[in-house]
């Protein structure tokens, strides 16, 4: 195989690895846990959409977004140019708020400094392998030239075939129950999609020719997170595509279209959480990065899902932050280049 690699040195400690680190082991959901721990689950399912949590935030952006911002039915039954721009500059305007707001605080104006942040390296400027020799204008670029049109082009299609009933829909007045059993099932079947999705893309020759565009930022941010090659783009959004074939309501694909396109501005952060006071618990706003996917940015042969359903620990890809499993995957690395 022959992907790029990061410059790496023989840490001993995450310590001496990362400015900041979460709480090691890295640990999967408590859903899939034996002996099972109903409590601890059930905490984590629930807290997902109740706390203060990215889920959450897109949760009440979707409501939001349905309730006043959502072309009616009646005109998306027939395809036409103004509704479509104006649902392609809704997405526009979405994520600069998002990932543009993320990246302005945590990385332009610096506002709680290298204070929870991963890497505290700087992005990279002069580098020939980004578009422009610069990464945020490489990212931002990326972002919305290929991951903003095709969430764009899917949302219309979405939208079009509800309206004229091809894509089968139910009330959200009379079936409740049925969006909330879609509020459970979203972080299972995006997990697997992802998971799936990422090793294909890890293949070596979609490697080289797709997915290496988004794995040339080493060192992540805001903007990272959806700056991928068109192709990845189609593959990486196709997971909300279940809608057209499963029941289900409007909201709830607008829901799951933003966890999957806005939702990489969050885990790509590079930061823990994002702050507004001095200290590492003062003026907590909000959980920001994803560690376990920083780990995948750095080591690349590894957590090639998320910590919803453990797909990394069946699979043996499982990085859970130690230095025995950095190791570890240095050495499935190797085996990998010399198969």
């Amino acid at each position: 195989m022959s992907e790029p690699q990061p410059p790496e040195t023989e840490p001993k400690t995450a310590a001496r690895v990362w400015n900041h680190a979460p709480a090691l082991p890295i640990r999967n959901s408590a859903v899939f846990v034996w002996p099972p721990q109903p409590g601890a689950a059930l905490r984590r399912i629930v807290l997902r959409w109740v706390s203060l949590t990215p889920a959450a935030v897109l949760l009440v952006t979707a409501v939001l977004v349905w309730a006043f911002l959502q072309p009616a039915a009646e005109t998306t039954a027939h395809l036409a140019p103004r509704w479509i721009l104006g649902v392609w500059l809704r997405n526009l305007g979405l994520m600069a708020l998002f990932a543009g707001g993320l990246h302005l605080w945590l990385h332009d104006r610096q506002g709680q400094g290298n204070r929870l942040r991963y890497d505290a390296r700087p992005m990279q400027r002069g580098n020939a392998a980004f578009s422009f020799r610069d990464q945020v204008r490489d990212n931002v670029f990326w972002t919305l030239a290929s991951g903003v049109t095709f969430w764009t082009l899917f949302e219309v299609a979405y939208l079009w075939g509800a309206a004229n009933g091809v894509f089968p829909t139910f009330a959200l007045a009379d079936n409740w129950h049925w969006a909330l059993l879609w509020l459970l099932v979203l972080p299972l079947f995006t997990s697997a999609h992802f998971y799936w999705v990422h090793r294909l893309l890890h293949w070596p020759p979609l490697y080289r020719r797709v997915h290496a565009l988004h794995h040339r930022s080493v060192n992540v941010g805001p903007w990272s997170g959806l700056s991928m090659h068109p192709v990845e783009s189609a593959l990486y959004l196709s997971a909300p595509l279940i809608h057209m074939i499963v029941p289900s309501h409007p909201l709830i694909f607008l829901l799951h279209m933003y966890l999957k396109a806005i939702g990489p501005a969050f885990s790509h952060a590079g930061f823990q959480a994002v702050l507004t006071g001095d200290t590492d618990d003062a003026g907590r706003v909000i959980d920001a990065g994803d560690f376990h996917h920083q780990l995948h940015h750095r080591y690349y042969e590894c957590n090639y899902g998320t910590t919803e359903v453990p797909w990394d620990h069946w699979f043996g890809t499982f990085h859970d932050g130690s230095e025995e499993a950095t190791q570890r995957i240095r050495a499935r690395r190797k085996r990998m280049h010399v198969d």
